[in-house]
């Protein structure tokens, strides 16, 4: 199974900050906010990540190809834990395919079409690349609902305060296994909404940004006719999906998962995912003493 990683967007709400540098190459800790979500899918046995990018973005490119006269320098300095690091990013099994124009997340992951068809033809992952699944729980257990349900697609869904429905893709389905209170269900898909408004919103889950898709799904996308916005519309070729097969999601904790996607979540993950580092704590909580 391959994993598409969509990742040629503008990041507009970051300008001016990526007018040069790529949103998906900010620092979150220790690394690019990128090599969260590829380890993440090879942690799930990927194996293949694709990236859709551009030519606007070299700087992903060279982040994952190998840089031996960095690695020398490092190790003759003693720096051996940073050139075993950077020798890890160099080193995983990551390709590219350019999406040359920001079609929307349907086109971007048709770009990638060619590098995914398989025969026979496999399911894929895509993992959107603003989202971050550090402990790597999600795509393991989308694969356990995939067989329990003979192959079928699986999306992870969140669960989000009415008020912020209509900056989401949002689904209608009934639960068929788990707990709903505690967050564990899973849901087989009757509809899925793009951004409705509050007041139409079939319910409040919301998409989380991992799919596990099966091949009818790129085959539905060389059909989709451009939705919102003009773009080609990932949510638009599940919708006709569900006309022949089924489609299920699973509910995730919120804790799960982390959102980089704007300034402001962008930050409150790095401070979050910080604290998990002890010495890096340290920092965190001292800063916020002097501020405080």
């Amino acid at each position: 199974m391959k994993a598409i990683i969509p990742a040629a967007g503008v990041g507009t709400r970051f300008l001016p900050v990526t007018k040069a540098q790529p949103k998906e190459m900010l620092p979150v800790v220790d690394r690019p906010a990128i090599q969260y979500v590829v380890e993440e899918a090879l942690a799930a046995a990927a194996s293949e990540v694709i990236i859709v990018s551009n030519d606007d973005k070299p700087s992903i490119v060279e982040h994952f190809s190998p840089a031996p006269e960095l690695e020398r320098y490092l190790a003759d300095r003693g720096k051996n834990e940073l050139a075993a690091a950077v020798t890890h990013a160099g080193s995983l099994p990551v390709s590219f395919v350019p999406q040359p124009e920001p079609l929307g997340l349907g086109h971007a992951v048709l770009c990638a079409a060619e590098k995914i068809g398989q025969e026979p033809p496999e399911p894929f992952f895509v993992l959107l690349g603003d989202v971050l699944v550090p402990d790597n729980k999600i795509l393991p257990r989308m694969k356990e609902v995939s067989a329990a349900h003979g192959g079928a697609s699986v999306i992870a869904v969140f669960r989000v305060p009415l008020s912020e429905v209509s900056r989401f893709g949002v689904i209608d389905g009934e639960l068929v296994a788990g707990n709903e209170e505690d967050g564990s269900g899973v849901w087989r898909i009757n509809a899925l909404v793009e951004k409705p408004p509050a007041p139409e919103a079939p319910s409040a889950l919301a998409i989380f940004g991992r799919y596990l898709l099966t091949p009818k799904v790129m085959e539905l996308l060389a059909k989709t006719a451009p939705g919102a916005g003009g773009e080609i519309q990932l949510t638009d070729a599940l919708v006709a999906l569900l006309e022949h097969e089924e489609l299920y999601a699973i509910e995730i904790n919120v804790a799960d998962g982390f959102d980089t996607g704007t300034i402001e979540t962008w930050l409150d993950t790095t401070i979050r995912l910080a604290l998990r580092n002890p010495q890096l704590a340290k920092v965190v909580k001292a800063a916020a003493d002097t501020e405080n």
